[in-house]
Protein backbone atom coordinates (compact mmCIF):
# COMPACT_ATOMS: atom_id res chain seq x y z
CA UNK A 1 0.00 0.00 0.00
CA UNK A 2 0.51 3.56 -0.51
CA UNK A 3 0.41 5.76 2.34
CA UNK A 4 -0.63 9.54 1.79
CA UNK A 5 0.67 12.17 1.88
CA UNK A 6 3.68 10.97 -0.03
CA UNK A 7 4.79 14.17 -0.40
CA UNK A 8 4.46 15.81 3.32
CA UNK A 9 4.91 19.35 4.09
CA UNK A 10 4.08 22.20 1.45
CA UNK A 11 4.30 20.24 -2.00
CA UNK A 12 1.55 22.22 -3.96
CA UNK A 13 0.18 21.55 -7.09
CA UNK A 14 1.98 18.10 -8.53
CA UNK A 15 2.87 17.26 -11.67
CA UNK A 16 3.56 14.18 -12.64
CA UNK A 17 5.55 12.35 -15.32
CA UNK A 18 6.93 8.73 -16.32
CA UNK A 19 10.09 8.24 -18.23
CA UNK A 20 10.94 4.20 -18.62
CA UNK A 21 10.61 2.94 -14.80
CA UNK A 22 11.05 6.45 -13.10
CA UNK A 23 8.67 8.64 -11.79
CA UNK A 24 8.89 12.64 -11.21
CA UNK A 25 6.44 15.05 -9.57
CA UNK A 26 7.01 18.89 -9.83
CA UNK A 27 5.54 21.00 -7.06
CA UNK A 28 4.86 24.78 -6.57
CA UNK A 29 7.72 26.79 -4.72
CA UNK A 30 6.13 30.36 -4.99
CA UNK A 31 8.72 32.80 -3.13
CA UNK A 32 11.60 30.48 -2.14
CA UNK A 33 14.28 29.90 -4.37
CA UNK A 34 15.96 28.17 -6.04
CA UNK A 35 12.70 27.15 -8.00
CA UNK A 36 10.26 24.47 -8.64
CA UNK A 37 10.66 20.84 -6.32
CA UNK A 38 11.37 17.48 -8.30
CA UNK A 39 10.63 14.68 -6.22
CA UNK A 40 11.78 10.95 -7.80
CA UNK A 41 10.29 7.92 -7.23
CA UNK A 42 10.82 3.74 -8.52
CA UNK A 43 7.90 2.78 -6.95
CA UNK A 44 5.37 4.88 -6.16
CA UNK A 45 5.76 4.42 -2.69
CA UNK A 46 9.58 6.03 -1.46
CA UNK A 47 10.30 9.40 -2.81
CA UNK A 48 12.78 11.54 -2.46
CA UNK A 49 13.27 15.42 -3.35
CA UNK A 50 15.96 15.47 -6.40
CA UNK A 51 16.71 18.83 -7.42
CA UNK A 52 15.20 22.65 -8.20
CA UNK A 53 15.49 23.51 -11.55
CA UNK A 54 15.26 27.01 -11.64
CA UNK A 55 18.73 28.34 -9.97
CA UNK A 56 20.02 31.11 -12.28
CA UNK A 57 18.87 34.76 -12.52
CA UNK A 58 17.74 34.51 -16.21
CA UNK A 59 15.41 31.41 -15.19
CA UNK A 60 14.00 32.95 -11.82
CA UNK A 61 14.27 36.55 -9.88
CA UNK A 62 11.58 36.99 -7.56
CA UNK A 63 12.71 40.27 -5.67
CA UNK A 64 9.91 42.05 -4.74
CA UNK A 65 7.47 39.41 -5.22
CA UNK A 66 4.65 39.16 -2.74
CA UNK A 67 4.47 36.73 -0.35
CA UNK A 68 2.75 33.96 -1.86
CA UNK A 69 3.51 34.69 -5.44
CA UNK A 70 6.57 33.73 -7.75
CA UNK A 71 6.19 29.99 -9.27
CA UNK A 72 2.98 28.79 -9.05
CA UNK A 73 1.66 25.37 -11.19
CA UNK A 74 4.53 23.63 -12.46
CA UNK A 75 4.15 21.21 -15.68
CA UNK A 76 6.28 18.86 -16.04
CA UNK A 77 6.38 16.33 -18.86
CA UNK A 78 8.61 14.60 -21.48
CA UNK A 79 8.82 14.18 -25.16
CA UNK A 80 11.15 14.20 -28.05
CA UNK A 81 13.95 12.64 -25.46
CA UNK A 82 13.05 16.31 -23.43
CA UNK A 83 11.78 17.22 -20.58
CA UNK A 84 9.72 20.16 -20.69
CA UNK A 85 8.90 22.24 -17.69
CA UNK A 86 6.24 25.00 -17.57
CA UNK A 87 5.77 27.40 -14.80
CA UNK A 88 4.04 30.56 -14.05
CA UNK A 89 5.99 33.71 -12.82
CA UNK A 90 3.49 35.62 -10.29
CA UNK A 91 4.80 39.46 -9.67
CA UNK A 92 1.46 41.11 -8.60
CA UNK A 93 -1.43 39.07 -6.61
CA UNK A 94 -3.87 41.36 -7.10
CA UNK A 95 -7.09 42.01 -5.11
CA UNK A 96 -8.49 38.69 -3.85
CA UNK A 97 -10.93 36.74 -5.67
CA UNK A 98 -14.63 36.88 -4.30
CA UNK A 99 -18.18 36.06 -5.48
CA UNK A 100 -19.79 39.19 -7.10
CA UNK A 101 -16.08 40.83 -7.16
CA UNK A 102 -17.17 44.34 -7.46
CA UNK A 103 -13.64 46.69 -9.27
CA UNK A 104 -11.06 45.26 -11.13
CA UNK A 105 -8.39 42.69 -9.94
CA UNK A 106 -4.74 43.39 -11.72
CA UNK A 107 -2.49 40.94 -11.26
CA UNK A 108 0.48 39.90 -13.48
CA UNK A 109 1.84 35.88 -14.25
CA UNK A 110 4.22 35.28 -16.94
CA UNK A 111 4.51 32.10 -18.29
CA UNK A 112 7.78 30.30 -19.26
CA UNK A 113 9.04 27.46 -20.84
CA UNK A 114 12.86 25.82 -19.71
CA UNK A 115 13.97 21.97 -21.69
CA UNK A 116 16.47 19.65 -20.24
CA UNK A 117 17.48 16.09 -21.59
CA UNK A 118 18.18 15.14 -17.78
CA UNK A 119 15.89 15.77 -14.80
CA UNK A 120 18.93 16.89 -12.93
CA UNK A 121 20.64 18.62 -15.42
CA UNK A 122 21.17 21.99 -16.25
CA UNK A 123 17.75 23.61 -17.32
CA UNK A 124 17.70 25.98 -20.63
CA UNK A 125 17.29 29.81 -20.39
CA UNK A 126 13.39 30.34 -20.25
CA UNK A 127 11.50 30.84 -23.43
CA UNK A 128 8.25 33.53 -22.27
CA UNK A 129 5.18 31.81 -23.86
CA UNK A 130 2.42 34.10 -22.51
CA UNK A 131 1.07 36.40 -19.45
CA UNK A 132 -3.00 36.20 -20.29
CA UNK A 133 -3.38 33.44 -16.97
CA UNK A 134 -2.09 31.27 -14.50
CA UNK A 135 -1.46 27.04 -14.35
CA UNK A 136 0.00 26.67 -17.94
CA UNK A 137 0.53 22.79 -18.94
CA UNK A 138 2.04 21.30 -21.90
CA UNK A 139 0.17 18.85 -23.94
CA UNK A 140 2.01 16.89 -26.72
CA UNK A 141 -0.28 15.04 -28.76
CA UNK A 142 0.21 11.82 -30.73
CA UNK A 143 0.57 13.62 -34.12
CA UNK A 144 3.28 15.58 -33.20
CA UNK A 145 1.51 18.75 -32.19
CA UNK A 146 1.99 20.48 -28.64
CA UNK A 147 -0.56 22.86 -27.13
CA UNK A 148 -0.57 25.12 -24.48
CA UNK A 149 -3.35 25.41 -22.04
CA UNK A 150 -3.73 27.51 -18.92
CA UNK A 151 -6.88 29.37 -17.21
CA UNK A 152 -7.70 32.47 -18.46
CA UNK A 153 -7.46 35.51 -16.01
CA UNK A 154 -10.51 37.89 -16.90
CA UNK A 155 -9.31 41.51 -14.30
CA UNK A 156 -12.42 43.49 -15.56
CA UNK A 157 -15.26 43.89 -12.65
CA UNK A 158 -18.41 42.06 -12.66
CA UNK A 159 -16.51 39.59 -14.71
CA UNK A 160 -15.93 35.85 -14.04
CA UNK A 161 -11.94 36.21 -13.07
CA UNK A 162 -11.62 32.90 -13.49
CA UNK A 163 -13.00 33.12 -17.37
CA UNK A 164 -12.10 29.60 -18.74
CA UNK A 165 -9.22 26.91 -20.21
CA UNK A 166 -7.36 28.52 -23.13
CA UNK A 167 -5.59 26.41 -25.54
CA UNK A 168 -2.82 27.68 -28.04
CA UNK A 169 -0.85 25.88 -30.66
CA UNK A 170 3.26 25.85 -29.62
CA UNK A 171 5.93 25.20 -31.96
CA UNK A 172 9.22 23.63 -31.28
CA UNK A 173 11.19 24.85 -33.68
CA UNK A 174 10.46 28.46 -33.38
CA UNK A 175 9.81 28.28 -29.68
CA UNK A 176 6.24 30.06 -29.85
CA UNK A 177 2.92 29.84 -29.64
CA UNK A 178 1.30 30.32 -32.99
CA UNK A 179 -2.49 30.77 -33.90
CA UNK A 180 -5.18 32.07 -32.29
CA UNK A 181 -5.45 30.75 -28.50
CA UNK A 182 -9.22 29.18 -28.43
CA UNK A 183 -11.60 28.90 -25.77
CA UNK A 184 -12.21 25.34 -24.83
CA UNK A 185 -14.02 25.49 -21.72
CA UNK A 186 -15.84 27.55 -19.72
CA UNK A 187 -15.89 25.77 -16.12
CA UNK A 188 -18.73 24.56 -14.29
CA UNK A 189 -21.29 25.94 -11.87
CA UNK A 190 -18.46 25.52 -9.38
CA UNK A 191 -16.76 28.07 -10.51
CA UNK A 192 -12.68 29.39 -10.25
CA UNK A 193 -11.47 26.96 -12.90
CA UNK A 194 -7.60 25.97 -13.39
CA UNK A 195 -4.77 23.74 -13.31
CA UNK A 196 -5.71 22.70 -16.80
CA UNK A 197 -3.77 19.06 -17.74
CA UNK A 198 -4.77 17.64 -21.22
CA UNK A 199 -4.61 13.78 -21.92
CA UNK A 200 -5.59 11.54 -25.26
CA UNK A 201 -7.42 8.09 -24.15
CA UNK A 202 -8.82 5.71 -26.99
CA UNK A 203 -9.55 9.03 -29.57
CA UNK A 204 -10.68 10.86 -26.66
CA UNK A 205 -9.31 13.74 -25.46
CA UNK A 206 -9.21 14.39 -21.53
CA UNK A 207 -9.73 17.49 -20.02
CA UNK A 208 -8.62 17.59 -16.50
CA UNK A 209 -9.28 21.31 -14.15
CA UNK A 210 -9.20 21.99 -10.28
CA UNK A 211 -12.17 24.08 -9.37
CA UNK A 212 -13.97 25.27 -6.54
CA UNK A 213 -10.44 27.61 -5.17
CA UNK A 214 -7.48 25.48 -3.33
CA UNK A 215 -9.53 25.63 -0.42
CA UNK A 216 -12.27 23.48 1.78
CA UNK A 217 -14.51 23.46 -1.75
CA UNK A 218 -11.21 22.47 -3.93
CA UNK A 219 -12.78 19.71 -6.57
CA UNK A 220 -11.01 18.01 -9.57
CA UNK A 221 -13.53 18.25 -12.63
CA UNK A 222 -13.39 16.01 -16.06
CA UNK A 223 -14.39 16.49 -19.27
CA UNK A 224 -13.72 15.16 -22.72
CA UNK A 225 -13.95 15.65 -26.12
CA UNK A 226 -13.57 14.06 -29.66
CA UNK A 227 -11.20 17.46 -30.35
CA UNK A 228 -8.15 19.58 -29.11
CA UNK A 229 -10.47 22.33 -28.91
CA UNK A 230 -13.54 20.91 -28.14
CA UNK A 231 -16.40 21.07 -26.99
CA UNK A 232 -15.91 19.50 -23.73
CA UNK A 233 -18.66 17.13 -22.48
CA UNK A 234 -18.62 16.83 -18.58
CA UNK A 235 -18.10 13.71 -16.41
CA UNK A 236 -21.15 11.96 -15.27
CA UNK A 237 -20.18 12.77 -11.97
CA UNK A 238 -18.66 16.26 -12.96
CA UNK A 239 -16.02 16.21 -9.59
CA UNK A 240 -13.89 12.69 -10.07
CA UNK A 241 -12.12 13.53 -7.02
CA UNK A 242 -12.99 16.31 -3.63
CA UNK A 243 -13.28 16.08 -0.04
CA UNK A 244 -15.40 19.35 -0.31
CA UNK A 245 -18.84 17.69 0.80
CA UNK A 246 -16.69 15.27 3.43
CA UNK A 247 -15.39 17.32 6.57
CA UNK A 248 -14.90 13.79 8.04
CA UNK A 249 -12.22 12.82 5.74
CA UNK A 250 -8.95 13.30 7.03
CA UNK A 251 -7.25 14.88 3.23
CA UNK A 252 -8.85 18.05 3.06
CA UNK A 253 -8.54 20.58 0.42
CA UNK A 254 -8.64 17.54 -2.28
CA UNK A 255 -7.80 19.33 -6.01
CA UNK A 256 -5.31 20.25 -8.42
CA UNK A 257 -4.74 16.84 -9.97
CA UNK A 258 -2.22 15.13 -12.91
CA UNK A 259 -2.46 11.92 -14.08
CA UNK A 260 -0.34 9.05 -14.86
CA UNK A 261 0.09 5.51 -16.00
CA UNK A 262 2.56 2.71 -15.30
CA UNK A 263 4.04 0.39 -17.67
CA UNK A 264 1.59 -2.05 -16.66
CA UNK A 265 -1.28 0.38 -17.85
CA UNK A 266 -2.44 1.20 -14.51
CA UNK A 267 -3.83 4.99 -13.54
CA UNK A 268 -2.63 7.06 -10.88
CA UNK A 269 -3.72 10.18 -9.62
CA UNK A 270 -1.43 12.43 -8.32
CA UNK A 271 -3.30 15.86 -6.02
CA UNK A 272 -2.99 18.28 -3.81
CA UNK A 273 -4.52 18.16 -0.10
CA UNK A 274 -4.09 19.31 3.65
CA UNK A 275 -4.56 17.75 6.87
CA UNK A 276 -6.18 20.15 9.30
CA UNK A 277 -5.18 20.31 12.62
CA UNK A 278 -7.57 18.00 14.98
CA UNK A 279 -8.28 20.95 16.84
CA UNK A 280 -7.83 23.92 15.44
CA UNK A 281 -8.77 23.07 11.46
CA UNK A 282 -5.94 24.86 10.02
CA UNK A 283 -3.43 23.10 7.41
CA UNK A 284 0.32 24.28 9.05
CA UNK A 285 1.60 21.69 6.71
CA UNK A 286 0.19 23.77 3.50
CA UNK A 287 -0.59 21.85 0.74
CA UNK A 288 0.95 18.55 0.41
CA UNK A 289 1.05 15.97 -2.45
CA UNK A 290 -1.47 12.42 -1.90
CA UNK A 291 -1.60 10.06 -4.71
CA UNK A 292 -4.81 7.65 -5.37
CA UNK A 293 -5.18 4.50 -7.94
CA UNK A 294 -7.72 5.21 -10.49
CA UNK A 295 -9.53 3.21 -13.06
CA UNK A 296 -11.09 3.60 -16.26
CA UNK A 297 -14.80 2.33 -16.45
CA UNK A 298 -16.42 0.63 -19.26
CA UNK A 299 -18.12 4.21 -20.10
CA UNK A 300 -14.58 5.68 -20.84
CA UNK A 301 -14.86 7.62 -17.62
CA UNK A 302 -12.31 7.73 -15.20
CA UNK A 303 -13.22 7.14 -11.08
CA UNK A 304 -11.55 6.14 -8.16
CA UNK A 305 -11.38 2.53 -7.29
CA UNK A 306 -14.25 2.64 -4.95
CA UNK A 307 -16.35 5.13 -7.42
CA UNK A 308 -16.56 7.50 -4.44
CA UNK A 309 -14.40 10.06 -4.98
CA UNK A 310 -13.03 10.79 -2.05
CA UNK A 311 -9.39 10.75 -0.97
CA UNK A 312 -7.71 8.08 1.39
CA UNK A 313 -4.95 7.83 3.92
CA UNK A 314 -3.78 4.82 1.39
CA UNK A 315 -3.98 3.44 -1.92
CA UNK A 316 -3.14 -0.26 -3.70
CA UNK A 317 0.73 0.57 -5.11
CA UNK A 318 1.50 -0.70 -8.55
CA UNK A 319 3.27 -3.97 -7.34
CA UNK A 320 6.94 -2.23 -8.21
CA UNK A 321 10.15 -3.70 -6.92
CA UNK A 322 10.82 -1.90 -3.74
CA UNK A 323 12.97 1.10 -4.39
CA UNK A 324 13.39 2.96 -0.53
CA UNK A 325 15.68 5.49 -0.60
CA UNK A 326 19.10 6.44 2.40
CA UNK A 327 17.64 8.19 5.64
CA UNK A 328 18.60 11.72 5.81
CA UNK A 329 20.63 12.57 9.01
CA UNK A 330 18.62 14.60 11.75
CA UNK A 331 21.87 16.90 11.87
CA UNK A 332 23.17 19.07 8.90
CA UNK A 333 26.32 19.92 9.43
CA UNK A 334 27.34 22.53 6.52
CA UNK A 335 30.46 20.74 6.41
CA UNK A 336 30.06 21.05 2.01
CA UNK A 337 30.69 23.64 0.43
CA UNK A 338 26.64 23.98 -0.96
CA UNK A 339 23.56 24.27 0.74
CA UNK A 340 21.98 20.66 1.13
CA UNK A 341 19.04 20.03 -0.78
CA UNK A 342 16.10 20.58 1.91
CA UNK A 343 17.03 23.99 2.74
CA UNK A 344 15.58 26.92 0.75
CA UNK A 345 15.86 30.95 0.93
CA UNK A 346 13.53 33.59 -0.27
CA UNK A 347 13.29 35.03 -3.55
CA UNK A 348 16.84 35.95 -4.66
CA UNK A 349 18.81 34.48 -7.00
CA UNK A 350 21.62 35.61 -5.69
CA UNK A 351 22.27 33.67 -2.98
CA UNK A 352 25.84 34.91 -2.27
CA UNK A 353 24.50 38.33 -1.09
CA UNK A 354 22.55 36.42 1.96
CA UNK A 355 24.79 33.90 2.97
CA UNK A 356 27.97 31.48 2.65
CA UNK A 357 29.51 27.76 3.64
CA UNK A 358 32.90 28.57 2.79
CA UNK A 359 33.79 32.04 4.64
CA UNK A 360 33.65 29.64 7.67
CA UNK A 361 34.43 26.39 6.89
CA UNK A 362 31.95 24.34 8.56
CA UNK A 363 29.56 26.96 9.49
CA UNK A 364 26.68 28.63 7.47
CA UNK A 365 27.24 32.11 7.87
CA UNK A 366 24.48 34.67 7.31
CA UNK A 367 25.16 38.41 6.04
CA UNK A 368 22.71 40.34 7.91
CA UNK A 369 20.26 42.16 5.28
CA UNK A 370 17.14 43.23 5.52
CA UNK A 371 13.89 43.30 8.16
CA UNK A 372 12.47 39.31 8.68
CA UNK A 373 9.67 39.57 6.33
CA UNK A 374 11.17 41.69 3.28
CA UNK A 375 10.29 41.12 0.01
CA UNK A 376 14.15 41.61 -1.15
CA UNK A 377 17.26 40.95 0.98
CA UNK A 378 16.42 38.67 3.69
CA UNK A 379 19.20 36.44 5.27
CA UNK A 380 16.79 33.07 5.82
CA UNK A 381 17.72 29.79 5.10
CA UNK A 382 15.18 27.02 5.53
CA UNK A 383 13.70 23.95 5.17
CA UNK A 384 9.53 22.89 5.25
CA UNK A 385 8.10 21.18 8.71
CA UNK A 386 6.89 18.07 7.23
CA UNK A 387 5.12 16.46 10.36
CA UNK A 388 2.71 17.75 13.03
CA UNK A 389 4.86 17.03 15.97
CA UNK A 390 9.03 18.16 15.37
CA UNK A 391 11.92 18.94 17.29
CA UNK A 392 14.59 21.69 15.93
CA UNK A 393 17.83 23.41 17.13
CA UNK A 394 20.64 24.74 16.20
CA UNK A 395 23.63 26.41 17.41
CA UNK A 396 24.63 29.84 16.93
CA UNK A 397 27.51 31.93 16.71
CA UNK A 398 26.57 35.75 17.00
CA UNK A 399 27.40 38.94 18.49
CA UNK A 400 25.50 41.32 18.52
CA UNK A 401 26.55 45.58 19.24
CA UNK A 402 23.25 46.93 18.64
CA UNK A 403 19.56 46.65 18.25
CA UNK A 404 19.44 46.65 14.15
CA UNK A 405 21.24 43.48 14.66
CA UNK A 406 19.51 40.22 15.22
CA UNK A 407 19.76 36.26 14.40
CA UNK A 408 18.18 33.21 15.31
CA UNK A 409 16.24 30.25 14.82
CA UNK A 410 12.75 30.85 12.86
CA UNK A 411 9.04 28.99 12.26
CA UNK A 412 8.23 30.99 9.28
CA UNK A 413 5.43 31.08 7.22
CA UNK A 414 5.26 34.41 5.35
CA UNK A 415 6.29 38.13 6.45
CA UNK A 416 2.94 38.07 8.59
CA UNK A 417 3.22 34.71 9.84
CA UNK A 418 6.25 33.79 11.94
CA UNK A 419 7.63 33.16 15.44
CA UNK A 420 11.44 34.39 15.44
CA UNK A 421 13.69 33.19 18.68
CA UNK A 422 16.41 35.37 17.97
CA UNK A 423 19.40 36.74 19.61
CA UNK A 424 19.82 40.69 19.58
CA UNK A 425 20.87 44.22 21.81
CA UNK A 426 19.65 46.69 23.68
CA UNK A 427 20.88 49.70 25.74
CA UNK A 428 20.75 48.82 29.39
CA UNK A 429 20.23 45.03 28.43
CA UNK A 430 23.07 44.20 26.31
CA UNK A 431 23.08 41.05 24.88
CA UNK A 432 19.46 39.69 25.17
CA UNK A 433 17.54 36.38 23.82
CA UNK A 434 13.38 37.57 23.05
CA UNK A 435 11.23 36.10 20.70
CA UNK A 436 9.18 38.12 17.89
CA UNK A 437 5.75 36.75 16.53
CA UNK A 438 3.89 38.28 13.90
CA UNK A 439 0.62 37.52 14.17
CA UNK A 440 -2.01 37.56 11.46
CA UNK A 441 -5.12 37.76 12.50
CA UNK A 442 -4.62 39.37 16.11
CA UNK A 443 -5.71 42.80 17.10
CA UNK A 444 -2.19 43.09 17.34
CA UNK A 445 -0.13 42.51 14.48
CA UNK A 446 3.51 41.20 16.26
CA UNK A 447 4.17 40.78 20.23
CA UNK A 448 7.70 40.46 22.13
CA UNK A 449 8.62 38.12 25.22
CA UNK A 450 11.12 40.06 27.63
CA UNK A 451 14.18 40.52 26.95
CA UNK A 452 16.65 37.61 28.65
CA UNK A 453 19.92 38.65 29.31
CA UNK A 454 22.83 36.69 27.60
CA UNK A 455 26.79 36.41 28.17
CA UNK A 456 29.24 36.58 25.32
CA UNK A 457 29.68 33.35 23.66
CA UNK A 458 27.84 31.07 21.56
CA UNK A 459 24.50 29.69 22.17
CA UNK A 460 21.85 26.51 21.22
CA UNK A 461 18.61 27.42 20.59
CA UNK A 462 15.46 25.13 20.23
CA UNK A 463 11.76 24.91 19.44
CA UNK A 464 9.24 22.14 20.03
CA UNK A 465 6.20 21.98 17.97
CA UNK A 466 3.37 19.68 18.72
CA UNK A 467 0.28 20.57 16.44
CA UNK A 468 -0.39 24.06 17.52
CA UNK A 469 1.81 24.32 20.32
CA UNK A 470 5.03 25.72 20.28
CA UNK A 471 8.06 25.81 22.97
CA UNK A 472 11.56 27.59 22.64
CA UNK A 473 14.35 26.86 24.63
CA UNK A 474 18.14 28.15 24.72
CA UNK A 475 21.35 26.44 26.15
CA UNK A 476 24.33 28.13 26.70
CA UNK A 477 27.81 26.23 26.03
CA UNK A 478 28.15 23.47 29.02
CA UNK A 479 24.64 24.25 30.30
CA UNK A 480 21.17 22.90 30.35
CA UNK A 481 18.46 23.57 28.09
CA UNK A 482 16.59 26.55 29.87
CA UNK A 483 12.48 27.12 28.81
CA UNK A 484 10.61 29.93 27.78
CA UNK A 485 7.53 30.03 29.77
CA UNK A 486 5.50 30.62 26.95
CA UNK A 487 3.62 28.25 24.59
CA UNK A 488 3.31 29.96 21.20
CA UNK A 489 0.57 29.42 18.78
CA UNK A 490 1.83 27.48 15.90
CA UNK A 491 -1.52 27.60 13.79
CA UNK A 492 -1.10 30.84 12.87
CA UNK A 493 1.87 28.97 10.43
CA UNK A 494 -0.81 28.09 8.17
CA UNK A 495 -2.88 29.27 4.69
CA UNK A 496 -5.98 29.22 7.27
CA UNK A 497 -4.76 32.32 9.68
CA UNK A 498 -4.27 35.50 7.77
CA UNK A 499 -5.67 39.03 7.37
CA UNK A 500 -8.63 39.45 4.77
CA UNK A 501 -7.43 39.45 1.41
CA UNK A 502 -3.95 38.03 1.65
CA UNK A 503 -2.73 35.42 -0.75
CA UNK A 504 -1.75 32.34 1.68
CA UNK A 505 -0.83 29.03 -0.60
CA UNK A 506 2.40 28.15 0.94
CA UNK A 507 3.37 26.47 4.04
CA UNK A 508 5.05 26.61 7.62
CA UNK A 509 9.59 26.29 7.69
CA UNK A 510 11.86 26.13 10.27
CA UNK A 511 15.26 27.62 9.75
CA UNK A 512 17.65 30.47 10.65
CA UNK A 513 17.95 34.04 9.89
CA UNK A 514 19.68 36.93 10.45
CA UNK A 515 19.36 41.00 10.20
CA UNK A 516 21.81 44.18 10.00
CA UNK A 517 19.01 47.01 9.55
CA UNK A 518 22.15 49.54 10.13
CA UNK A 519 23.27 47.95 6.27
CA UNK A 520 26.95 46.89 7.73
CA UNK A 521 26.13 42.98 7.11
CA UNK A 522 26.68 41.77 10.52
CA UNK A 523 26.87 38.22 9.97
CA UNK A 524 25.83 35.54 12.54
CA UNK A 525 27.31 31.80 11.90
CA UNK A 526 25.47 28.54 12.43
CA UNK A 527 27.31 25.26 13.33
CA UNK A 528 24.36 22.80 12.69
CA UNK A 529 21.17 22.18 12.32
CA UNK A 530 18.79 19.89 13.64
CA UNK A 531 14.94 18.35 12.39
CA UNK A 532 13.49 15.65 13.81
CA UNK A 533 9.89 14.59 13.03
CA UNK A 534 8.31 12.25 15.89
CA UNK A 535 5.46 11.56 18.02
CA UNK A 536 3.23 13.96 20.09
CA UNK A 537 4.42 15.26 23.72
CA UNK A 538 2.42 16.63 25.90
CA UNK A 539 5.28 18.29 27.72
CA UNK A 540 8.20 18.36 25.40
CA UNK A 541 10.12 20.15 28.37
CA UNK A 542 10.57 16.60 29.82
CA UNK A 543 13.31 15.70 26.90
CA UNK A 544 16.94 15.20 27.79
Amino acid sequence: MIRNPILPGFNPDPSIVRVGADYYIATSTFEWFPGVQIHHSRDLVHWRLLSRPLTRPSQLNMLGAPDSCGVWAPCLTHADGLFYLIYTDVKRYGRTTVGGASGASLRDFHNYLVTCDRIDGEWSDPVHLNSSGFDPSLFHDDDGRKYLLNMLWDHRPGRNRFAGIVAQEYCPKTRTLIGDRQMIFKGTALGLTEAPHLYKRGGWYYLLTAEGGTGWNHAVTMARSRHVTGPYDLHPDTYILSSRTRPDAPLQRAGHADLVETADGDTYAVYLCGRPLPNRGRCILGRETAIQRMVWGDDGWLRTVDGQGLPSLTTPSPGLPSHPFPTIPARTDFDGPSLPVDFQWLRSPHPDELFSLTTRPGWLRLFGRETIGSLYRQALVARRLQSFCVSVATHLDFEPSHFQQAAGLVCYYSGTKFHYLHVSHEDGVGKHLRVMSALPDSTQADAFTDPIPLPPGPISLRAELDHERLRFAYRLDGGDWIWLPQIFDASILSDEATSPGAPNFTGAFVGMACQDMAGTGHPADFDWFDYTDRDYLPDPARLA
